[in-house]
């Protein structure tokens, strides 16, 4: 017998789905005020047995604690979004939601993502980015966990990049694990779209532990030959971590790189520690058309970080982006995470991001040279404001 306490929580559940999103001004970007997707947006036939006779206090039997981090699509008319759900038991996976909006309405399909189970010992996967690759395929490049090999600390994990194909979004091939002969462990991969001298071209977060990129020096760039049997020999470093700045802990490439007129465009989170734990910014640059791995941009600081409520939740301080889509009018929608539990939306036309990205000046490095790009700009602003002033005072005098 159906539990009667599903219909009053499914017509609850069908009004967070109907809310309407609003713009918050402010800001380089646009944030919307709610949350696109969190735990209260995944189907009850995913967490409830809804049968009232083995479950009669209508309790969750198989709990969502957090959705969040989501690869972004816009594929015939609609908008998809591939989000990490984490469940109570802390295992990761993922679920398609699509809404024919880019800021609301996303409600997910019948069932998870199964992803072919041909990874023994795999135990966790999770952040897929999303490529709708020129070769025609539909490929999403994630994170594969499993337990370090050595045993002696269960904490201790190996990182390496997944990959699978689909070319409908309901049936998925997966293809070998991502290899990377420089570096030990993989997070944080992104595939462009487009072939480079003919090979699949990835953006890579070189690590030598779980947790520490050690002698990873930043975001890595570099070619395969077989995306089925994908190997790359070598890493070019591309967006760098420096001392006491917004990358400082690490980085890694977020969205799939938003090709321009004037390059590609990337937003990536930097991490750097504080008294408080580890902060996530989310910060964008920009790399070659010719040469995808050669920056041509970096604005200094950030693009985007925890604001308000966003602070909050199972890790806090943390924004995280991995999916960004752009309409046909040419705004760009930026899918980001706050604190490793919901996921947001924030837009920003394309134009205004472009003119962010390329004419907003580099970090200077050391305060006194901050000090002075600042002095700088103020200089060029006061004598804008002098010439202004001494306008007004030539028409007062001419009456």
């Amino acid at each position: 017998m159906l539990h009667p306490e599903y219909a009053p929580a499914a017509e609850r559940q069908a009004g967070l789905l109907a809310r309407p999103n609003t713009p918050v001004e402010g800001g380089i970007l646009t944030r919307w005020r709610h949350p696109v997707l969190t735990r209260d947006h995944v189907p009850l036939t995913w967490t409830h047995d809804l049968d009232a006779e083995t479950n009669p206090y209508f309790l969750p039997r198989l709990a969502v604690n957090s959705v969040f981090n989501s690869g972004a699509l816009a594929w015939n008319g609609r908008y998809y979004l591939v989000a990490r759900i984490e469940g109570a038991d802390r295992k990761s996976f993922f679920g398609i939601a699509s809404s024919d909006s880019p800021t609301e309405g996303f409600v997910f399909a019948d069932y998870p993502l199964v992803l072919p189970d041909t990874t023994p010992g795999e135990v966790d996967v999770y952040d897929m980015r999303l490529t709708a690759h020129e070769d025609g395929w539909i490929y999403g490049v994630f994170c594969s966990e499993e337990p370090d090999p050595s045993g002696q600390d269960l904490s201790a994990a190996v990182a390496r990049a997944g990959i699978v194909r689909t070319k409908d979004l309901e049936t998925w091939e997966r293809l070998d694990n991502l290899v990377t002969v420089g570096s030990p462990q993989q997070r944080n991969v992104v595939l462009l779209p487009e072939f480079v001298d003919g090979r699949y071209a990835f953006l890579t977060r070189p690590m030598d532990s779980f947790i520490e990129t050690g002698s990873g020096g930043g975001i890595g760039f570099g070619l395969a030959d077989d995306i089925a049997h994908a190997v790359i020999e070598s890493e070019r470093l591309t967006s760098v971590r420096r001392f006491h700045t917004i990358t400082e802990g690490k980085n890694g490439d977020g969205i799939v790189p938003i090709k321009t007129a004037l390059g590609w465009v990337h937003i990536a989170h930097g991490v750097r520690t504080t008294a408080d734990g580890l902060r996530y910014v989310l910060y964008a640059f920009a790399t070659g058309l010719d040469e995808p791995g050669r920056l041509i941009a970096e604005p200094g600081g950030y693009l985007l970080a925890p604001l308000g409520a966003e602070r909050v939740g199972d890790v806090g301080n943390v924004l995280f982006a991995n999916g960004a889509l752009v309409d046909s009018g040419g705004t760009v929608y930026v899918y980001y995470a706050s604190s490793d539990t919901r996921l947001h939306v924030a837009s920003i036309q394309l134009d205004r991001l472009l003119d962010y990205v390329f004419h907003t000046p580099p970090d200077a490095g050391r305060s006194p040279d901050c000090v002075a790009q600042r002095c700088g700009l103020i200089d060029r602003n006061r004598a804008l404001l002098g010439s202004r002033d001494s306008a007004k005072a030539r028409l007062a005098q001419n009456g």
